[in-house]
């Protein structure tokens, strides 16, 4: 049984979940509280849980993270939200060199239980400083663990699976998917988790293999009806979800299947998640290979402020036809 809803309803709803599940979670940041989220993620839930669950914080990502970290360290499951993705590199050493690191520090004496979320993407006219996709930065530290739901009911089964991890998990939004709807399930029916590092096919096919995260996976989809409708292209979709850690067997699975690749990723070709993914298909399944594997990514430049530039910097379906119609 499910329900149709949008991707920032799914997020509340998961965060309602957790808050009312363990006392120990409470929600961080700037504006989450009394204005109910810069992106409305978090409306109604101070007026629910009250300050003592949900409060706001300065404009000071290093002083609330590294708080955030310290309260997790003593048993509190902060879920910590950033503006942007792009203001990690005010908290970076908090980010990467304490809550990554502290587990293995202290021999398994402490840990972190901390949730950093909010949106990582291009595609909103708002610049090369509010635009960043670290996701592949973070994925590249030990200790950390990094997802980038494309769906409603991803959004909500990885922010829950989140929230109840022991290590700390950045979970990377996208402010374009926080309008689209999607099927959810209800409540009702019971606790809805998505494991972290559990890829899904979205879609099935034999032709070609489409693997992609976060809103490019809905990019991925739209090519795959207009390969099918047009050129009869059977394409299978797989959705990673989790970064860090990432379902290897997925991937090498589908390739395996279809014996063609193109990896759709929006951060920069440059050390992105694409580029793991091309080296693991390398390294593991290149005798099943029937094509050279082909990416897709943002083109290597800091985001362009001109929204119709801007659109054209991104990978976006037709650019993803493309690469399909050159290998298949």
């Amino acid at each position: 049984m499910s329900r149709i809803i949008t991707y920032r309803a799914a997020l509340r709803e998961g965060l309602d979940e957790e808050l009312a599940r363990d006392p120990n979670v409470v929600l961080i940041g700037e504006e989450v509280a009394q204005y109910n989220g810069a992106y409305k993620v978090t409306e109604g839930l101070w007026k629910k849980w009250g300050s003592r669950r949900i409060f706001d914080t300065p404009i000071s990502e290093a002083g609330f993270i590294g708080m955030g970290i310290g309260a997790s360290m003593l048993g509190v499951r902060p879920v910590m939200e950033l503006m942007f993705w792009s203001f990690h590199s005010v908290a970076f050493d908090q980010l990467v060199n304490n809550a990554a690191c502290v587990r293995y520090m202290s021999g398994g004496l402490c840990h972190c239980p901390i949730v950093v979320r909010g949106p990582a993407n291009g595609g909103t006219g708002v610049g090369a400083t509010h635009s960043h996709i670290p996701e592949a930065l973070f994925a590249a530290f030990p200790g950390l663990k990094v997802c980038a739901p494309a769906t409603p009911a991803d959004a909500k089964g990885l922010i829950k699976a989140a929230i109840r991890d022991n290590d700390p998990v950045y979970v990377m939004e996208n402010t374009l998917l926080y309008g689209m709807s999607g099927e959810v399930p209800d409540p009702a029916a019971g606790d809805h988790l998505v494991p972290l590092g559990l890829a899904e096919v979205k879609r099935a096919g034999s032709d070609i293999s489409l693997i992609a995260h976060g809103r490019s996976v809905i990019h991925c989809l739209a090519a795959a009806e207009t390969l099918y409708a047009e050129h009869g292209i059977h394409c299978e979709v797989l959705d990673l979800r989790s970064i860090r850690p990432l379902d290897q067997d997925a991937i090498l699975n589908t390739v395996r299947k279809t014996h063609r690749a193109v990896l759709v990723d929006e951060s920069k070709p440059f050390g992105g998640v694409s580029a793991m993914v091309g080296m693991l298909i390398q390294e593991h399944a290149f005798d099943a290979l029937d094509a050279p594997i082909q990416r897709v990514c943002s083109l290597d430049a800091p985001a362009i402020y001109s929204p119709h530039i801007e659109h054209e910097q991104l990978p976006s379906p037709r650019r993803i036809v493309a690469k399909v119609l050159a290998i298949t």
